[in-house]
């Protein structure tokens, strides 16, 4: 057993023996185990003891007898007792998540005080089983069926080499003592239902079934990872920056196959379960506009692209309208577009051309100027125009995508618009033989008109 600890540990690359550990002790015969297989190897360790307080004087005697062991082997000694069912209850968490959190979050306190290069957790091959059995169950996929990794993080298990049976019979040569947590024996939760009811069953159809599923689960962690490597190769290709977030090509991501596990792939850093991946790869073949949405993220399905964008970015938006400009002389305003007011005579005045400038008969405006997005049934007078016109219908005519009108900007004088930004100003606005006084708007563009879109 020792040999094979050692042996694993080397294997594994888990610490080295200068590195000074922090093992999880919680007094059952795992990590009492993993505490002795430490001491005979001669490696340099602390305990680290959790009391949750969650099963009266059990829990107690737990800490009691983690202190008498911690002094028997005369090694460092870290207790803390947590309110578990208060932290669950105040984060709205189950009373395992909360531990969990708890623990971890204590774990990486003591190693950053005490400079322990690891913790090490009594994980050991019928957990591995378990694990495994609960992810197939959640169908978390690939990801879930590579099981309980030696080495993760900060994080060690140096007891992945043995089973449940092996640890029980060492500790009966080594006459070791340990406390058995009633709660084990309680079908209340998954794992334990798993490890009475199932496990029995599937070890005496094969007594070495937890070592088999073992090298299964290290070849399919072997194949996630040659998987994972083509999914980032993919990535590079498939994901672009957009100005508000992340976009797909659809067209380029149609020829990727199969395209739901590409786009879950692709997606899954933004929190889209594989239900919602299902409902936006139905929707490519549809019109466009639809929105899908994560926990944390919305996606659009635009034209040409699928484009992602932060709830927190999408709630951040400044209000509208906005004060874009008044003749009032405290007129300072901060704009979300750049751009310039000034307000000059009629007289000599020659009209400058281009998208980025538009001029307008002063008399004519309701001050103060606002700014703000378009909005469904908007409309003005294209300039050169009579007639009025849905700006929905102009950007179809302009092949603006759903991202690209959402980011527009639209100045208005009273409730008309007078110009969208960059592109066409209102025929209403215009300049006449009886205008006195020109407002001449400027949009401070980074590149040449003709190579950038004008929207903001």
């Amino acid at each position: 057993m020792l040999q094979r600890f050692q042996a694993f540990v080397h294997q594994n690359q888990l610490f080295s023996k200068d590195q000074t550990l922090l093992l999880a002790i919680s007094g059952g015969i795992d990590s009492v185990v993993m505490c002795e297989l430490m001491r005979q190897a001669g490696f340099g360790f602390a305990i680290a003891h959790c009391n949750f307080s969650m099963r009266g004087d059990e829990s107690e005697e737990d800490e009691a007898f983690v202190c008498k062991l911690a002094m028997a082997m005369n090694v460092p000694l870290h207790i803390k007792q947590f309110d578990t069912s208060y932290y669950a209850q105040k984060q709205g968490l189950s009373i395992q998540m909360a531990a969990r959190d708890l623990r971890y979050a204590w774990f990486d306190e003591l190693l950053d005080q005490f400079k322990y290069k690891y913790v090490a957790n009594a994980h050991h091959l019928d957990d591995q089983a378990e694990t495994f059995f609960i992810n197939l169950l959640r169908g978390t996929g690939l990801s879930g069926l590579h099981g309980i990794l030696p080495k993760q993080g900060r994080v060690i298990r140096p007891m992945l080499f043995a089973t449940r049976d092996e640890i029980i019979e060492f500790a009966h040569i080594e006459g070791l003592q340990w406390r058995e947590d009633s709660s084990n024996q309680s079908k209340k939760y998954l794992r334990n239902r798993l490890r009475l009811e199932l496990m029995p069953v599937l070890k005496k159809i094969d007594p070495s079934f937890s070592q088999s599923l073992n090298n299964t689960v290290r070849i399919l962690r072997e194949t996630e990872t040659i998987y994972r490597q083509k999914i980032e190769e993919g990535k590079a290709d498939l994901l672009e920056k957009s100005n508000n977030g992340v976009r797909i090509l659809i067209s380029w991501l149609e020829e990727f196959y199969p395209i739901e596990t590409w786009l879950f792939e692709l997606l899954r850093p933004y929190n889209f379960s594989y239900i919602v991946v299902e409902e936006i790869v139905n929707s490519l073949g549809n019109i466009s506009g639809k929105m899908f949405f994560s926990s944390t993220h919305r996606l659009l399905r635009d034209r040409d692209y699928l484009i992602i964008e932060s709830l927190d970015e999408i709630a951040g938006k400044v209000e509208e309208p906005i004060v874009a400009f008044s003749t009032s002389e405290n007129n300072v305003v901060v704009l979300p577009v750049p751009l310039t007011f000034s307000i000059i005579d009629y007289s000599d005045f020659n009209i400058p051309a281009g998208p980025a400038i538009a001029c307008f008969d002063v008399e004519k405006l309701q001050f103060p100027l606002h700014l703000r997005h378009w909005r469904q049934g908007d409309y003005f007078f294209p300039f050169g125009s009579k007639g009025r016109k849905k700006l929905s219908d102009f950007f179809v005519d302009n092949k603006l995508s759903i991202d690209e009108k959402e980011r527009i900007w639209l100045l208005t004088s009273g409730d008309d618009i007078i110009w969208v930004t960059g592109m066409r100003s209102d025929h209403r606005y215009r300049l006449t033989d009886s205008t006195e006084k020109v407002l001449i708007v400027e949009l401070e563009l980074p590149t040449p008109p003709s190579e950038c879109f004008l929207g903001f």
